[in-house]
């Protein structure tokens, strides 16, 4: 009863048209942003900005400054709906009672007014645009997803899965250096299987996109280039998009990069004694792998082994990989020829990925394209990239893809940036290898740092297939891994300068995000020069993002938008992701906390403020 009667009142609060709204708004950004620009010039210290936050985040009233008493109900009514067991288990069952009961309109209008209102920021990129205008003048800026997703059955998704470019690689070059057991293991594991055919199972914080022909990935490449724009519009040259490599290709193309990196790394590991870290991070010049041929019988002054030696990518005197992957986006039509290794018992040049048609040839072209012709359009209109995580068996093809991308974008600035999962065993390793080569190449190199949203997913796999657990043992592990890598990065800015490193903290996770800003102080970071920045999805974690965006810090919120009916399943995860008392207790207490204040000081009809 009580609820009605605040929503009743409430109600009276969403007053403004939101076109008038937006051009206050708008009008009023130009002049925050002069603010905050004098503002800048007048700091003398970083620490001065790290006391203008309350780190420990409880600060209500500065924190949902920007949200009207109706938002505030709705998000408290919202978060603790999300905490109900039955209600997110049976979630799909229940929107289609609802469906059937209200009629399509009044179903349209519920979600609108609640879940879809509080996670969703509209239905197109114009509609979305209020709330990016709205979000900057409160210190925020946005990253657009457009969460429009398939609701694809099972079966389709085995096909999908199960298909072409599935058969095993051509791996007689490495058995005649590498023991066979490795070999077998390294292919099972890049091998799609049947029982994970659907890679949604246990996936909750992230989207899975399946394959649906090339029609669907030019589909989505226009959907990414959307968003791009839609940014760039009132991005001040400062916008983001996330993609996803699995969007613009047949997944299984990645899985047969992987399997081929993944071949190619134990065949060198084999054949020089070294581990793949060492070949990467030591000085392993063309000499030693040369004395090391040698060693194994191998004729040297072969023209075969020549041309081989030719393809392997040493730079400033050391080994960087064993292919020049800067060549990738201009001989896709050669990818085969990309995976050639000596074959030290027929002593001829062989290629382990020799099953590829013409079809196939074209898939990994087109791929490749699309991945480029996005880049190109992002940097064009001033937004950068992010490369999204995908699962442990995409991981190698899609870091070798945006490693590349940084090669060949980021030479003056950081226009891509790859993203790192800290639940990884090898996170840190795999950071560190990259950290080498952008240094020795001397690139800006930029990452998006999270914690993973594959976990129980990657372990069922690891299990049933037989290989090591990919993910850290426990929580805290993953904890100190995200601290190490954090870091690590703004420890490679020291050495090589701030303007050749940047990195954005994905996390709702307070302690993460203190640990981040007070780190940032400690090496002197400001939080205007663009080495630093946070993200926080839409609808959750507010406590942390107005209150860093509003003391100076860059601030992002990832904007989903769509029609309603088709991001049901995006709300679902929302929803999944939310159903843990602990994970909402504190954002409900803050929103409550802030509404009495309100209600009590008499500000029934709160106007919100233009900015911050």
């Amino acid at each position: 009863m009580r609820i009605a009667i605040f929503r009743k009142i409430l109600l009276q609060t969403n007053t403004l048209h939101s076109e008038t709204l937006k051009k206050r708004l708008l009008s009023n950004v130009v002049l925050k942003e002069c603010k905050v620009d004098s503002n800048s010039k007048s700091r003398n210290s970083v620490g001065n900005t790290v006391h203008r936050v309350d780190l420990s985040f409880e600060n209500a009233q500065e924190a949902f400054k920007s949200k009207s008493n109706f938002e505030l109900l709705r998000g408290i009514i919202v978060l603790r709906l999300c905490s109900l067991d039955f209600l997110v288990k049976n979630n799909a069952s229940i929107m289609m009672v609802l469906r059937k009961v209200l009629g399509q309109s009044l179903f349209k209008k519920l979600l609108k007014s609640t879940f879809y209102g509080h996670f969703v920021a509209g239905e197109s990129s114009a509609e979305v645009e209020t709330t990016i205008v709205k979000l900057q003048a409160f210190g925020v800026k946005s990253i657009l997803d457009y969460s429009v997703e398939s609701d694809i059955n099972e079966e389709d998704v085995r096909r999908s899965t199960i298909g072409r470019m599935s058969r095993n690689l051509h791996v007689d070059p490495v058995a005649s250096v590498v023991d066979k057991k490795i070999v077998e293991r390294t292919q099972e594991r890049y091998t799609a299987h049947d029982e994970f055919a659907d890679r949604r199972q246990e996936v909750v914080g992230a989207r899975t996109y399946f394959y649906g022909g090339e029609s669907q990935c030019d589909q989505n490449r226009d959907i990414f280039c959307e968003c791009i724009d839609a940014v760039a519009k009132s991005g001040n040259g400062q916008g983001f998009i996330a993609i996803k490599i699995t969007a613009l290709g047949r997944p299984q193309v990645l899985l047969k990069m992987s399997e081929s990196i993944a071949l190619n790394q134990n065949f060198y590991r084999a054949l020089t004694g070294s581990s793949w870290e060492t070949l990467v991070l030591s000085r392993f010049d063309e000499q030693d792998f040369l004395q090391k041929l040698k060693d194994f019988g191998v004729k040297t002054d072969s023209k075969m082994v020549q041309e081989w030696l030719s393809r392997i990518h040493f730079n400033q005197g050391g080994f960087v990989d064993f292919y020049d992957w800067t060549n990738l986006f201009d001989e896709s039509d050669k990818f085969g020829q990309m995976f050639q290794i000596y074959n030290l018992k027929t002593q001829r040049m062989e290629s382990l990925i020799n099953s590829l048609d013409e079809e196939d040839t074209r898939e990994v072209a087109n791929m490749l394209k699309r991945i480029t012709d996005v880049t190109e359009h992002a940097i064009s209109r001033g937004v950068r990239v992010m490369v999204d995580a995908e699962q442990t068996y995409f991981q190698p093809a899609t870091s070798r893809i945006a490693l590349t991308l940084m090669r060949r974008y980021n030479k003056e600035e950081g226009n891509v940036l790859n993203t790192y999962q800290a639940y990884l065993k090898n996170a840190l390793r795999n950071l560190e290898m990259d950290l080498h080569v952008a240094r020795r190449e001397d690139f800006h190199f930029g990452l998006k740092l999270v914690r993973g949203a594959y976990m129980e997913q990657e372990r069922k796999r690891a299990e049933a297939i037989g290989y090591e657990d990919p993910i850290n043992p426990t929580f805290e592990k993953t904890n100190e891994m995200y601290r190490r890598i954090m870091r690590r990065v703004l420890e490679e800015g020291e050495i090589r300068g701030k303007h050749k490193v940047s990195v954005m903290i994905a996390s709702h996770n307070e302690d993460s995000v203190r640990d981040a800003v007070l780190l940032m102080d400690e090496k002197r970071v400001k939080p205007d020069e663009r080495v630093v920045c946070f993200a926080h999805l839409y609808g959750m974690a507010d406590q942390i993002s107005f209150s860093l965006g509003q003391a100076g810090y860059s601030v992002y919120k990832y904007l989903p938008y769509g029609p309603v009916e088709d991001v049901l399943p995006y709300l679902a995860r929302r929803a999944q992701e939310n159903n843990s008392i602990m994970k909402v207790d504190k954002e409900v207490r803050l929103l409550w906390k802030e509404l009495k204040r309100r209600i009590l000081n008499g500000e029934i009809l709160y106007k919100v403020p233009l900015s911050a």
